[in-house]
């Protein structure tokens, strides 16, 4: 596998792999997005679910239960202490089918002790991605909307898949919310 550059990024995005896309770091009093030499920061959107055990409920990825969760929409999303935020990325991608993308968090957030983790965009994959931010602190955290919040990276396979993410069908394809886990 090959990391990708950012002229390939760049050409891809006009292709419609990013939208919205932004060339080059913009940074200028916020948390940085956009192309990166080799990757693309990209931005949370306003929409979050906020994580809280009113209920005690019990997280079961599947029975997964959406009361666990509250829903805002707002510019700066206050994580409660030792708990998660899910949110989306402003960016809607569409992975081409010989590319595996996968996502780091900003050191800017790591360094305050908020982790951001998304799993791997698969070929074929499309969609906004919803990503997850964890607070590790015991004290409340901020995530500020429509700045960076992670890094992707382009890794070219030798050769397509034979089965794509498309092709199998996958349960987050197309989503356009921020999405909670899912069981077929």
């Amino acid at each position: 596998m090959t990391i990708l550059p950012d002229s390939w990024i760049r050409e891809q995005a006009e292709k419609g792999m990013i939208t919205p896309y932004a060339d080059g770091q913009q940074g200028k009093g916020v948390i940085s997005y956009g192309a990166s030499s080799y990757g693309y920061d990209a931005r949370v959107s306003d929409e979050f679910m906020i994580f809280t055990n009113v209920d005690s409920a019990v997280v079961d990825p599947k029975a997964f239960s959406n009361t666990a969760f509250v829903k805002r929409k707002t510019d700066c999303c206050i994580i409660p202490p030792n708990s998660f935020v899910l949110a989306r990325t402003v960016e809607y991608f569409k992975i081409p089918r010989n590319v595996l993308v996968i996502c780091l968090g900003k050191s800017t957030y790591a360094r305050c002790g908020i982790i951001v983790n998304v799993t791997p965009l698969e070929p074929e994959w499309e969609g906004h991605v919803t990503l997850e931010f964890s607070n590790t602190t015991p004290l409340p955290a901020k995530i500020y909307a429509h700045e960076g919040a992670c890094q992707f990276l382009f890794f070219r396979g030798e050769s397509p898949p034979d089965v794509s993410y498309k092709d199998r069908k996958g349960k987050y394809m197309g989503q356009i919310d921020v999405t909670p886990p899912r069981i077929l």
